[in-house]
């Protein structure tokens, strides 16, 4: 009897071991693809200074194509708007609001880069001026071209230099005047006011429009602003 209990509980033991040794391999396993979703998910957020500088992308793209409506004749009136539609709602009404409403009062509050804020927010009033007066203008029968090629040079002039003071100067200057938690609340803010405006995908949205006027401009393909240098 002793002999057939001993092998019982040897027996049971053993198995014993064996369903806990398992249980722990699943366990463990399910922590670690948790653990690696989340660093993948940690890997792909993007901080508020690099949002605000790829939304400046967009920008950049559209201030080309003004570039190259004023080396044009004749322009379609819809590609006009087409153009200033993506400054006025992705931009203006999104990408500025963001700065004027998280921030332009934080760098306020700190009493950092007062004047350079002050610029900024007077420009952002005058580009969204200039915007107003290109989706009128192209709504007019006959477009004028010497007030056309006004406003979007104006536009160009303010805004090149506009976007590059805030991606050089105004946006890493950010860590300096908030703390890491509000850092990192704050690409939560950005992201929630983007699905809230354009859904999943806002940004990806615009990339694609103004893809899509470069391409009716004939130019898209990058390779077509390589400067030929002789000698090589």
């Amino acid at each position: 009897m002793d002999e057939l209990t001993n092998n019982f509980n040897s027996g049971y033991s053993r198995r014993n071991f064996i369903e806990r040794s398992l249980k722990i391999t699943v366990v463990s396993g399910m922590a670690g693809v948790g653990l690696l979703a989340g660093c993948k998910e940690k890997e792909e957020e993007i901080s508020p200074p690099e949002d605000l500088m790829r939304e400046h992308g967009i920008l950049n793209r559209v201030l080309l194509v003004y570039d190259h409506f004023l080396t044009m004749q004749n322009i379609n009136p819809q590609l006009i708007t087409d153009a200033a539609s993506i400054i006025h709602t992705f931009i203006e009404e999104y990408h500025e609001k963001q700065e004027e409403d998280f921030l332009f009062p934080r760098f306020e509050k700190a009493r950092k880069l007062t004047d350079l804020v002050q610029v900024l927010r007077t420009q952002h009033q005058q580009g969204r001026i200039v915007t107003n007066q290109l989706l009128q203008l192209a709504k007019q029968p006959r477009i004028q071209t010497e007030e056309l090629n006004g406003l979007l040079t104006s536009f160009i002039r303010m805004y090149r230099p506009h976007e590059a003071r805030e991606d050089t100067v105004l946006f890493p200057a950010l860590r300096d005047i908030i703390s890491k938690h509000e850092f990192d609340s704050l690409g939560e803010d950005f992201e929630k006011r983007e699905h809230q405006l354009f859904g999943e995908g806002g940004f990806e949205q615009f990339v694609d429009k103004v893809t899509d006027i470069e391409k009716q401009l004939g130019i898209y393909d990058l390779a077509q602003f390589t400067p030929k240098v002789s000698g090589q």
